[in-house]
C-alpha cells in the first residue's frame, strides 16, 4: 500500500514567433494553439517510512537542466522543506515536436527559437510546480498494479524508420524490409495503474515507443500530438464515467528509431517530407494514432487485476551525474573492448539530414557539401596534429577516435562549426540557406561564445517501486540499444527482487540519441546525433550498472560518486541571450499585416 496523490495542469507556453522545439526548421513557429500542453503528476510515499517520489510527464519536446532546477527552486520557494530533490524527482517529457522552445541554458537546442525565452521557461516551470503542489493536496491510500500488452500486428501505430542500420545488428535474424517495419520495434506497451484502497480509479502511467510526429515540420499549431490526443481520450472516457479527475500519462518509451509514419506520398513538397501517416491531414492522423494507443491503454488497464501483478515494497531512489564527454566503458558492454571511450559532443553532418521519414532537414546538395567539407577538415587537422603541441594533438586523435565514421559537422563542447570557432568565417554563405544564416547570426550576434553549446554532465537516475524499477536517462534510444540496456539493468536489479524494470527516455536533461556501436556505423540521422561517439551506448549501460549496484546496498550505507555536476547559469547570464524575431519571421508579419 501507498500513498497516490495525481494532478494534471495546463502548461501550454505560447509566444507568437517562438520556434517550436524537435524539427530544428526556421519556419516551425508557433502562430496559434491547436490543443493545450499538460503535466501530468503523480507522487508516492511509503507509509511506513515516509519516504516520497514524484514523477511528472510532461506534453514538452524534452526536459532541459534548467527546467528541473527551476521547478525544484519554486518548489523550495514555495515551502522550503518541500522534500524533493534532484533524485526523487523525475521529471520526463512525452516528446511532442510542437511544442515551445527556449527553456534551456545551452544554445545549440534554442537556435530554432531563436534564443532563451524567459517568460515561456517561467511559465512552465510555475506550471509544473502547480501540477506537483495539486498532487500532494490528492493524496490518499492506494495501490499499483502493473500490466503490459502488445498491439497486433495489423493495428498501425508503429514503424522503424531506419531499416537499414537496424538490420546492423546481431540480434536482427530475419533483415527488415519496409513492409515488416512495423515489426521492427518493440510494440510492448508497459503500464502502472493506481487504484486507491476504496476501488477508486485514481489514474495510470504508461510507456510506448512512437514518435510524435504525426503532425510534419510545416505545421504552425502547438499540439500535443498522438500521445495528447491518447491521454485526452482516455481522461474523457473516465469523465463519461463520472471520475473527472482520472489522470492518464502517455510517457514516451524507447522510440529513438520509431515513427507513426508509413504511407509515401511523393506529391508532398520535399522539406515536409514525403512520408504521412493513416490521413493526408496531419491532425486526423495524430488523433487515429493517440485512438490506438488510447484504446490499448484502456485495454491493458481493464485486465491489469488478471494479467498484472501487484507492486509491492518501499520506495527507493539514487542518481548518478556522468561526464558523457569523457566516460570509460566496461568490456562487457564494449564487445569485449579495453579502451572503449566517449568523446565531447559532436554533431555528425547526417543528424543535419533530418529523419527523411519524419522531416527532412536540409537538402542533399548542402549534405553533400557539408560532408565534403568534413572530411577536408579532418584531414587537415589530423596533418596539423603532426605540428602542434601534444595537447592539440591528443584532443585531435581523441576526438576522430571516439567519433569513429562519423562526419564531424559541429563541435558542442568545443563550440566549433567544420572545423573554425569564427562562426562567420563559414565558407557557407547564409543566403543559400535560412538555417545556416540563422546559426551564424545566433552565435555571431547573440553570444554563447564562452559557454559549452550542449550538456556534457547529465543525470542517470533509479527509482524502485516496490518490485518495479524506473531507469530515466536524458537520450533518445533505439530499439535494439534498449533492448541491451533493460537486459542489463534487470541482470543487477534481481538482486534486489526487481521483477520489471522500465526504460525512461527524455528525463532530467537532454543531449541527442543513444544507438548501438553498429547501428552507429551506418550514420543516419540517429547515429549523427549519437554525440558522445559509437561507444555511447556501452557507456551508459556501464554508469548505469554502477548506479544499479549502489543501489543494492541500503541507502543509509550508500555512495554514489559522481563524475561533476551540472553548471549553474544564472538568470542574467540566460537574459544574455534572449528570443528575437528574425529578419524573415519580420517579413512575414509584414505580410500578415497587409493581408
Amino acid at each position: 500500500m501507498f500513498l497516490i496523490g495525481a494532478a494534471k495542469t495546463d502548461i501550454t507556453a505560447f509566444k507568437k514567433g517562438v520556434g517550436m522545439l524537435g524539427y530544428g526548421l526556421y519556419f516551425n513557429t508557433m502562430e496559434a494553439i491547436e490543443t493545450p500542453l499538460y503535466a501530468r503528476t503523480f507522487v508516492f510515499i511509503d507509509p511506513s517510512t515516509q519516504t516520497k517520489v514524484c514523477i511528472v510527464n510532461c506534453e514538452l519536446g524534452f526536459i532541459t537542466i534548467a527546467l528541473k532546477k527551476g521547478v525544484l527552486k519554486e518548489l523550495r520557494s514555495r515551502d522550503h522543506q518541500c522534500g524533493y530533490d534532484d533524485d526523487n524527482f523525475m521529471l520526463t517529457a512525452q516528446h511532442t515536436h510542437s511544442g515551445p522552445s527556449g527553456y534551456s541554458y545551452y544554445g545549440f537546442y534554442n537556435i530554432s527559437t531563436p534564443g532563451f525565452v524567459m517568460e515561456i521557461y517561467q511559465k512552465l516551470v510555475r506550471s509544473i510546480a502547480d501540477s506537483i503542489v495539486q498532487a500532494e493536496k490528492n493524496m490518499q491510500p492506494g495501490r499499483v498494479m502493473f500490466s503490459s500488452g502488445s498491439f497486433e500486428p495489423d493495428k498501425e501505430v508503429a514503424f522503424n524508420r531506419s531499416i537499414d542500420q537496424y538490420n546492423q545488428n546481431p540480434e536482427v535474424k530475419e533483415k527488415a524490409t519496409r513492409e515488416t517495419a512495423h515489426l521492427a520495434v518493440n510494440r510492448e506497451m508497459v503500464m502502472l495503474k493506481f487504484v486507491s484502497d476504496t476501488g477508486e480509479d485514481i489514474g495510470k502511467i504508461n510507456w510506448f515507443g512512437v514518435h510524435p510526429t504525426n503532425i510534419s515540420n510545416d505545421n504552425n499549431k502547438v499540439c500535443s500530438d498522438n500521445k495528447g490526443y491518447a491521454a485526452q481520450n482516455v481522461e474523457d472516457a473516465f469523465a463519461a464515467k463520472g471520475n473527472e479527475n482520472f489522470v492518464a500519462a502517455f510517457a514516451q518509451g524507447t522510440c529513438g528509431d520509431v515513427t507513426p509514419k508509413y504511407r509515401y506520398n511523393p506529391k508532398q513538397p520535399f522539406q515536409r517530407g514525403y512520408w504521412e501517416g493513416k490521413f493526408k491531414d496531419d491532425f486526423q492522423s495524430s488523433q487515429y494514432n493517440g485512438k490506438l494507443q488510447a484504446d490499448k491503454a484502456m485495454e491493458i488497464y481493464a485486465d491489469a487485476e488478471k494479467h498484472g501483478f501487484e507492486v509491492t515494497g518501499g520506495i527507493d531512489y539514487d542518481m548518478l551525474f556522468v561526464n558523457f564527454g569523457n566516460a570509460t566503458c566496461d568490456p562487457q558492454f564494449a564487445n569485449g573492448q579495453l579502451d572503449a571511450q566517449t568523446g565531447p559532443a559532436s554533431q555528425g553532418v547526417a543528424f543535419f539530414g533530418g529523419a527523411i521519414m519524419d522531416g527532412p532537414g536540409a537538402h542533399p546538395i548542402l549534405m553533400a557539401f557539408f560532408k565534403t567539407v568534413a572530411r577536408i577538415v579532418k584531414v587537415y587537422e589530423f596533418g596539423l596534429a603532426k605540428f602542434k603541441n601534444e595537447k592539440f594533438s591528443n584532443a585531435v586523435y581523441r576526438k576522430y577516435r571516439t567519433q569513429g565514421k562519423k562526419d564531424v559537422m559541429i563541435e558542442t563542447h568545443a563550440r566549433r562549426i567544420l572545423g573554425t570557432k569564427h562562426i562567420n568565417r563559414l565558407i557557407m554563405p547564409g543566403w543559400v540557406d535560412p538555417s545556416v544564416a540563422s546559426i551564424k547570426y545566433f552565435f555571431e550576434k547573440v553570444g554563447y561564445k564562452d559557454k559549452p553549446w550542449t550538456a556534457k554532465i547529465l543525470p542517470l537516475q533509479i527509482v524502485t517501486l516496490g518490485n518495479i524499477a524506473l531507469a530515466a536517462f536524458p537520450f533518445e534510444i533505439t530499439t535494439i540499444a534498449a533492448k541491451r540496456l533493460r537486459k542489463s539493468l534487470e541482470e543487477t536489479l534481481k538482486e534486489r527482487g526487481i521483477r520489471q524494470v522500465i526504460l525512461v527516455p527524455y528525463a532530467n536533461g537532454y543531449s541527442g540519441y543513444v544507438t548501438t556501436m553498429e547501428e552507429y556505423q551506418v550514420q543516419m540521422y540517429e547515429g549523427g546525433h549519437t554525440v558522445f561517439g559509437e561507444w555511447t551506448l556501452a557507456a551508459l549501460q556501464t554508469k548505469f550498472d554502477q548506479l544499479a549496484k549502489s543501489m543494492l546496498v541500503p541507502k543509509h550505507d550508500r555512495s554514489v560518486k559522481h563524475d561533476d555536476m551540472p553548471p549553474d547559469f544564472t538568470e542574467d547570464e540566460l537574459n544574455q541571450f534572449p528570443f528575437y524575431k528574425r529578419a524573415w519571421y519580420l517579413k512575414q508579419e509584414r505580410k500578415a499585416q497587409r493581408a
